[in-house]
């Protein structure tokens, strides 16, 4: 099938590899342009662009698709079916119909749970014990399309942003490949509407959210860990520098701490909550390394 793909993150890799490992005729890649990154910040290419050009694809790094000369550019491609993931730029509404399939989107949640910007972290913070990946027909709002197809996984108790990040990378591949596998014989049925009843948006991350507030259970904290792992990573204050938490798990017990009082007793790190406390398994001070726990300890005197 002749495919434009949308894509700019790791998450997208999975998908366009799967196009190109299916034998699928890729009309030319589309992602965001080169961005400024690292301390010299130097223009760096997205993932999808280095993957693009391991295999000397056409890509194109439009700032808009509101111009019409991309607009006309994309159209004269003809491609059959347009794919979008996790692309960045708002799709304008000409071009969701520009291939007879229209244009799909690999979401990473069960719509209508959870759309928007950081639906794996949501989900996490949420206490969902189940996510997933939905093929979607787009259309010009947001996350709204009908479903063709969705696969779901668990959320494990140490699932992180970041692992569950991965796991639904690769199941946007399968079910993209379910989905072409059907549109190819022409059997693929038509798409279900969502209940928008149910619908749940998944705002973006911001750095300012991740400072974990010691009055709110442990619970809830840990998710909030987890959720926050890789970005923005949870934080606290702690004699005036910020430690980075990257890991912890509850403790069943009921040791009399206050909300934010640290217990560090040999090698184990314990911090008070409203309910419970959090067991500290990794943690960074601020210009230092990542650290288990008892490494941090050996090297620090709370």
């Amino acid at each position: 099938m002749r495919i434009l793909f949308a894509g700019t993150p790791e998450f997208a890799l999975p998908p366009l590899q799967a196009l190109l490992d299916g034998g699928n005729e890729i009309a030319a890649v589309l992602t965001q342009p080169d961005r400024p990154a690292g301390r010299g910040k130097r223009l760096r290419a997205s993932p999808v662009k280095r993957l693009a050009l391991e295999y000397t694809l056409e890509v194109l790094q439009p700032i808009t698709l509101a111009d019409t000369g991309w607009q006309d550019r994309l159209a004269d491609l003809q491609p059959e079916l347009m794919v979008v993931v996790a692309y960045g730029l708002m799709i304008p509404a000409r071009l969701l119909t520009i291939g007879r399939l229209g244009c799909w989107n690999i979401h990473a949640s069960l719509l209508p749970r959870w759309r928007g910007a950081a639906p794996i972290q949501r989900a996490i913070e949420a206490g969902d014990n189940e996510t997933g990946v939905c093929i979607m027909q787009m259309e010009a709002s947001l996350d709204t399309g009908p479903v063709y197809h969705c696969i779901s996984t668990p959320i494990e108790p140490r699932d992180t942003a970041g692992t569950l990040h991965d796991r639904l990378a690769r199941i946007g591949a399968q079910a993209l490949e379910h989905c072409l596998d059907l549109a190819m014989i022409d059997a693929l049925p038509p798409p279900t509407a969502q209940d928008d009843t149910q619908a749940l948006y998944a705002r973006k991350l911001s750095k300012t959210e991740a400072e974990l507030d010691w009055n709110q259970p442990a619970q809830t904290l840990q998710r909030r860990i987890r959720a926050f792992n890789p970005w923005p990573v949870a934080w606290s204050e702690f004699e005036g520098q910020r430690l980075r938490i990257w890991q912890a798990e509850v403790v069943e017990g009921k040791p009399d701490l206050k909300p934010g009082q640290i217990i560090a007793s040999g090698q184990t790190l314990l911090i008070g909550t409203a309910c419970k406390a959090l067991k500290i398994n990794e943690i960074q001070r601020a210009g230092g390394n990542r650290m288990k726990a008892a490494e941090f300890l050996n090297a620090h005197k709370l």
